[in-house]
């Protein structure tokens, strides 16, 4: 079951403008280039970027990567779910449900991003509630922290 009271979060400041942060969620091959966390890869399924839009992705641990046990496979967690807000260069809100035989994964988790112009860049902060109870706090903030490290990689690189 989900936590309600649960809520997962990661911050970093991104030296690019909102618009190519936002930017950087609306092809699916810009988003397979920056969310898999260290250690993993992504394909995606389906990328439909406008509210109620589906997706579905899948990430893969790399072959080098031990003691993990992925949520859908031994080796690759595949989730998916539609977005249920997009304001341009503000605020991305999705909901995202792991295909698992696990009912600790079980639930559908929302993950909320928001895009804060600062001075020297974006502040991007992502939320994350209803998180499946299988899902470990520390290493799900580590996944943030490290998809938000990849973000900041592609967009800076960008330009």
């Amino acid at each position: 079951m989900p936590n309600p009271n649960r809520a997962d979060v990661a911050s970093r400041l991104v030296a690019a403008p909102a618009e190519a942060i936002y930017r950087a969620f609306m092809g699916a091959a810009d988003y397979a280039a920056w969310l898999p966390p260290k250690g993993m890869t992504a394909s995606v399924d389906v990328y439909d970027p406008r509210v109620g839009g589906a997706y579905r992705v899948k990430l893969t641990y790399d072959p080098a990567v031990k003691g993990i046990r992925g949520k859908t496979s031994a080796r690759s967690d595949v989730a998916q779910g539609h977005f249920l807000e997009l304001v341009p260069n503000q605020r991305i809100v999705q909901s995202a449900v792991f295909e698992s035989d696990d009912p600790r994964f079980a639930g559908t988790m929302n993950i909320a991003w928001t895009f804060e112009q600062m001075p020297k860049g974006t502040r991007v902060t992502v939320v994350a509630t209803d998180i499946p109870e299988g899902i470990e706090k520390n290493d799900h903030q580590a996944g943030l922290a490290s998809s938000l490290a990849n973000l900041a990689a592609f967009v800076e690189g960008r330009g």
